[in-house]
């Protein structure tokens, strides 16, 4: 895998269009599949309704979105409407975001939010397009980076870093089992899961996560059982290999 993008590329006259003719022919050229580990990506057509690749082997999908800096809290992403629809129907491809430097012409960070981190709270509604509007009442959508945990971001380069492929495909397994929780459910778990890595810590405690009852009881004002839904999604991770049980409300982080 190289960095550099071909220079051979800049045939557009937008910068918008050259910069996205470098980052999708990157992307095609030296992406691999972090589900099977497949090196070759295909593109699909130009304005595709779902995507932008699909790895031909395992037909994993990926959306690509990319800028020179780097990416805050939140995501411009399409129309609202048709994001929650994909996300009821389990359809949403993963997402891919690069940051790249446009004086050395090429990559700088390129990570992977895997599609089964997306629920309908880190969706937010924009408004709508104001009536003078070409598109006049659109109403698009951001998706909030800032609510998604960490084991939700697996680098592949970072910082001009390319990331060891193996350490990239065991993250990206640590988290598969969220596949197989319903959309409904599966807004707790990574809620919890987000609060157990604001602990920064490799061995915390029951009364570690208890700490943050106030916050959960905020997101889920209608839930009047708070410590025991704490207690049974640390005991689902458990089960699934995310986090170990030590002993009597101790627990640590699986590496």
């Amino acid at each position: 895998m190289k960095l550099g993008f071909e220079e051979s590329q800049l045939s557009y006259v937008s910068s918008s269009q050259t910069a996205r003719a470098w980052t999708e022919a990157w992307v095609k050229a030296w992406a691999y599949c972090p589900h099977c580990g497949n090196a070759k990506m295909a593109q699909f057509p130009n304005n595709s309704p779902v995507a932008d690749f699909l790895c031909v082997t395992c037909k994993e999908e990926f959306e690509l979105k990319s800028q020179k800096g780097r990416f805050g809290p939140k995501v411009s992403d399409g129309a609202y409407k048709t994001k929650c629809e994909r996300l009821a129907a389990s359809i949403n491809p993963n997402l891919l975001l690069m940051n790249y430097d446009r004086a050395s012409l090429a990559v700088v960070n390129l990570f992977i939010v895997p599609k089964h981190f997306f629920v309908p709270e880190i969706i937010q509604e924009r408004k709508p397009l104001a009536a003078t509007a070409r598109r006049a009442g659109w109403i698009g959508s951001n998706i909030l980076l800032g609510k998604v945990p960490e084991s939700g971001k697996i680098h592949i380069v970072q910082n001009r870093v390319i990331r060891p492929k193996e350490q990239v495909l065991e993250e990206w397994r640590k988290t598969l089992f969220l596949r197989s929780e319903p959309l409904e459910s599966r807004g707790w778990l990574l809620d919890v899961m987000k609060c157990v890595e604001a602990l920064r810590k490799h061995e915390f405690t029951l009364d570690d996560v208890y700490g943050f009852e106030q916050h959960l009881a905020d997101l889920y004002p209608g839930n009047q059982n708070i410590r025991p839904k704490i207690r049974q999604q640390l005991q689902y991770l458990r089960d699934r290999g995310f986090i170990e049980f030590l002993s009597r409300g101790n627990y640590r982080l699986k590496s």
